[in-house]
């Protein structure tokens, strides 16, 4: 069973997922073993492995060291075709589509194609949709495209639409790591009431409440990574 039908039997069972997201960058080193003992704390059920750039080598190793340290599904939440690994087994088949950029439309897609293949790795289709939460993202940088306002429902309705007739296994609205604000709760229960994929969030989640609302607004996957990488007690999502 790789990691994606693992995570999607406690979806499944509990009506949504909690995933940490561990960014496997040089920054990180020394706080590693901490964010990955978070990670392992009840409060998740998964892991995404990813960053927006890896600025040297050591990508597979520190994949390695997360996936020594820690008994729970691993899967990638790649930046870019280079963070393909043979290391983890399910990966998000992103697709930016509030976006126009043809690299993250369809052109990372295909350099990594072959390596999917190779490596045995379990793509899931997974629309990717950027939303405004407040400040400049890096990934709103790195794709050289514009986030979606959060205030046109309908606007982000369509995309939501798009990628479920294109179908997508997962709709993933991302407002971005360290951004300002998390998704608008009734923006997400428009969008969920209205399409049938299950919907991942993240971008801003700091705390339970956040989490909670999100849950209770009809979120299947909850990503949360900043708070990993501060000082944050978990015991106070318990």
């Amino acid at each position: 069973m790789n990691a994606f039908e693992r995570i999607e039997l406690v979806r499944k069972k509990k009506g949504h997922c909690i995933l940490s997201l561990i960014d496997p960058d040089l920054k990180n080193d020394p706080y590693l073993t901490e964010i990955i003992k978070k990670s392992n704390n009840k409060l998740f059920d998964g892991i995404l492995v990813g960053g927006s750039t890896i600025e040297d080598d050591k990508f597979e190793s520190r994949v390695n060291t997360i996936k020594n340290n820690s008994h729970l599904p691993i899967m990638l939440f790649p930046g870019s075709v280079r963070q393909l690994t043979p290391l983890i087994d399910s990966v998000l088949y992103l697709n930016l589509i509030s976006g126009r950029n043809p690299k993250y439309l369809i052109e990372e897609h295909v350099k990594g194609a072959f390596k999917v293949k190779e490596y045995n790795i379990c793509p899931i289709s997974t629309a990717y949709i950027l939303l405004d939460g407040g400040n400049q993202t890096s990934v709103q940088k790195i794709s050289q495209t514009e986030p979606l306002n959060m205030n046109d429902k309908d606007l982000v309705l369509s995309h939501a639409l798009a990628g479920e007739h294109l179908g997508n296994k997962i709709i993933y609205f991302d407002c971005g790591s360290g951004s300002e604000k998390i998704i608008d709760s009734d923006l997400l229960k428009y969008i969920t009431e209205n399409i049938k994929t299950p919907v991942m969030v993240g971008g801003g989640i700091n705390s339970k409440q956040d989490i909670e609302l999100l849950v209770n607004s009809g979120a299947s996957y909850i990503v949360v990574g900043n708070i990993l990488e501060g000082n944050t007690d978990f015991t106070l999502f318990e």
